[in-house]
């Protein structure tokens, strides 16, 4: 069995026509277990029934926007999230990006394009292979489990996205010396990197969050300036 083509995706968007074309792409590249819906509340509902593993959000939906719904999604599911728009100003798509969506799209796409970034994804964040050598490590205020995606700070487990768990296993790879921020977005984005490095600030900005005892004075994640980043561990 195909493990990758075996998840359940849900696409969520209001003109049914983009709802049937999406779906009849994903059945002809192997992709079986799809859920739709048309709305922001369907979207939301569909989630909690049906435990999607992947997630396609329309920016734009009659009851609210694709971005609330990501947040909303985010607060209590760890799925990767991607984003079909016709939306595509730069700044919409940092938005996108910066709230935790693993890739945004813009409308119209490629068929072979969309299944591809699709397939990317999901390789990232659930292939066994990709995720069974990660480790567990010690930094100064939590100790963070890539296998899991999860970090553990003052006994409250917290959930990295699969973004910040690519850009945390490079850095890990890498500890105490400088990655600059091209090799992170590499990494992160794959050959689409380029244009990403605001982007790549707001999940920084993200991870210090989760991983520091105050983000705005980093002891684990710190900036060599004009150069990238540092992964500093515990004790180091």
């Amino acid at each position: 069995m195909n493990l990758i083509k075996d998840k359940k995706i849900l696409i969520v968007d209001d003109e049914p026509q983009i709802l049937k074309m999406v779906e009849t792409m994903l059945k002809k590249d192997g992709f079986y277990r799809i859920i739709t819906a048309a709305s922001f509340s369907e979207g939301l509902t569909s989630i909690s029934d049906n435990k999607p593993d992947i997630a396609l959000l329309d920016v734009m939906l009659p009851d609210g926007d694709g971005f609330t719904l990501l947040s909303e999604i985010k607060k209590s599911y760890n799925i990767p999230v991607i984003f079909l728009t016709a939306r595509g100003e730069a700044e919409d798509k940092i938005q996108g990006l910066g709230l935790g969506a693993d890739d945004y799209i813009v409308k119209p796409f490629l068929p072979k394009e969309l299944t591809l970034r699709i397939n990317a994804v999901l390789k990232r964040t659930y292939s066994s292979a990709f995720k069974m050598d990660y480790p567990q490590f010690e930094l100064s205020a939590c100790s963070v489990d890539l296998g899991k995606a999860e970090i553990l700070k003052d006994g409250t487990s917290i959930q990295l996205t699969a973004k910040e768990h690519a850009i945390l296993a490079i850095m890990y790879e890498n500890s105490s010396k400088i990655v600059t921020a091209d090799t992170l977005c590499q990494y992160a984005w794959g050959d689409d990197s380029y244009g990403y490095e605001n982007t790549l600030m707001v999940h920084i900005r993200r991870i210090r969050e989760k991983i520091e005892t105050n983000p705005s004075m980093p002891v684990s994640l710190v900036t060599v300036k004009g150069l990238g980043y540092k992964l500093v561990l515990k004790d180091r």
